[in-house]
């Protein structure tokens, strides 16, 4: 996620600081190889793991509502017998529980394989009880009923105009892993989300007029009269985004075969629509060189003229795009970190946004030196890996992620030198590439790669 529109592209990264101080201050919202996709944090087995997510859904004439069904078969990737699962429904964050006028966006019913309980954590949470324990390693799948309408807001799950951004809007698995269920909060100046990979097979039937981006590989067919299908599968990947709308589209390929889809609504400038595509395109094979090739194939751009800053997922990023640009370079970054390199967004946010602001500093060579000393912290509890829980608390002060995190990242690159912060980086995403990775994880990666202690190092950059 980005907050604010690229944010001086090509200055310095004290001018970035300045911004997302101002911004914070206006109350701005913010393989081949490696990890199984069941291993969860410091290597502790997750579940339910190797999920299937089959879908079929139809939307209405403006791509507002979407119904249809869904089938999620899943392993038990524990040691202990599975007796539950849990549904996050993370696109009712906004509204909670809705009332008997509005009701929640999103809702399942007429459930198959599993005996749904009650809504919980605001309606973002459905407990499903299994017929049966499910013993390790073995599958079973849940089926279900799901309605989601696209609430009247701009909003990665929301609509500006005549289009609309369906982000966190399908029903997920929730995880649970050695630090037991993970059943947070939704939040909305950040991201609350914590998921394994999986795949999904996803058949979108919606009226012709809209194009449809979305996570994975996608193909047209023709529907019945006045419709067209957009199948989708993507393999390996933590969520399923899609967007609707009349966008115009283009094309582009990268030097490394990746193609990169760019779709635009008719107000956005042309020039920053060019800027995203010659960026992201110029990224996706830069980034492959330094962390590991992008193993999917196709990413989509979706542009609009006033999307609030810039929001990821797997394979699709939705920018807000002035003359000068968008955010693409950081949220491309995030296909790595988050996307192949997962984390809990929840409890340790700065794994992903501080090392795509720095992925993002590097591309555009952006002095970081001395860059630390801009850094200022609100208080003595306050660290760079604090979580979700104390930024919502403390919204003033969540820029440092972006900020303080790239410049500790820079530090860390000096101390260790170019050379070898680039192979600690390779090695880092390779360990967890399509698993789960923790603070302590690459801090033990780091110390590995040199002998002197790095403990007064993590004690100064407040990383803990």
């Amino acid at each position: 996620m980005s907050p604010s529109s690229r944010g001086a592209p090509r200055s310095g990264l004290r001018l970035f600081v300045v911004l997302l101080m101002l911004f914070a201050a206006l109350g701005g919202g913010a393989g081949a190889f490696g990890a199984a996709p069941g291993q969860g944090p410091s290597g502790a087995a997750a579940t339910p793991d190797h999920a299937r997510y089959d879908v079929a859904l139809r939307s209405d004439a403006d791509g507002t509502r979407w119904t249809g069904r869904v089938r999620v078969s899943f392993r038990n990737g524990s040691d202990r017998p599975l007796r539950e699962v849990y549904l996050r429904l993370w696109g009712n964050g906004e509204d909670s529980c809705g009332t008997p006028a509005a009701p929640s966006p999103v809702t399942v019913t007429r459930v198959r394989g599993g005996t749904p309980g009650r809504l919980s954590v605001n309606c973002t949470a459905l407990r499903m009880a299994l017929p049966k324990p499910l013993a390790r390693h073995l599958r079973t799948s849940i089926a279900f009923d799901v309605s989601i309408t696209v609430p009247d807001r701009n909003a990665r799950f929301g609509r500006e105009g005549a289009y609309r951004f369906l982000g966190n809007a399908l029903p997920v698995l929730a995880v649970h892993d050695a630090k037991g269920r993970h059943l947070d909060p939704y939040v909305s100046s950040g991201e609350s989300f914590y998921s394994l990979t999986g795949d999904f097979h996803v058949r979108l039937d919606h009226p012709s007029s809209l194009k449809v981006p979305a996570t994975g590989r996608t193909r047209t067919l023709p529907g019945r009269a006045g419709r067209t299908v957009t199948l989708s599968v993507a393999e390996r990947v933590r969520d399923f985004a899609w967007a609707a709308g009349p966008f115009r589209t283009a094309t582009d390929t990268t030097v490394g075969g990746v193609s990169v889809k760019s779709y635009w609504a008719s107000d956005t400038p042309a020039a920053g629509v060019r800027g995203n595509r010659v960026d992201t395109v110029a990224a996706i094979d830069r980034f492959g060189r330094e962390f590991g090739r992008y193993p999917y194939g196709e990413i989509d751009l979706v542009m609009t003229s006033r999307f609030g800053g810039g929001m990821e997922y797997p394979g699709l990023v939705v920018l807000g795009t002035t003359e000068e640009g968008g955010a693409a370079v950081h949220e491309v970054a995030h296909q790595w970190w988050y996307g192949i390199v997962g984390n809990d967004e929840y409890s340790a946010p700065w794994l992903d946004e501080s090392f795509a602001q720095y992925a993002n500093a590097r591309f555009y060579g952006w002095s970081t030196r001395d860059c630390w000393s801009d850094v200022s912290w609100p208080d003595g509890d306050a660290s760079l890996t604090s979580s979700m829980n104390y930024w919502s608390h403390h919204p003033g002060t969540y820029h440092l992620i972006y900020t303080a995190g790239p410049c500790a990242l820079a530090d860390l690159e000096r101390t260790l030198g170019p050379g070898t912060m680039a192979r600690l980086l390779k090695r880092y995403a390779r360990d967890h590439w399509y698993g789960v990775s923790t603070t302590a994880d690459f801090k033990r990666a780091a110390q590995s790669m040199t002998d002197n202690d790095l403990g007064p190092f993590w004690k100064a950059h407040r990383i803990r």
